[in-house]
């Protein structure tokens, strides 16, 4: 997987946890869906 192909899936994954959530909520909410997101994707993922 090329650095583009996985910008774009960051990239879009954050964009849909947003979308659904949101404005307004603490950073440690969306990092945990966007965990849960990117996992889902079989991508190796960690935490800061």
């Amino acid at each position: 997987m090329s650095e583009n192909d996985l910008s774009r899936i960051v990239f879009y994954s954050a964009l849909k946890v947003h979308q659904t959530l949101g404005p307004g909520l603490l950073e440690s909410a969306y990092e945990e869906c966007l965990f849960y997101e990117l996992k889902k994707l079989d991508l190796k993922v960690e935490k800061q």
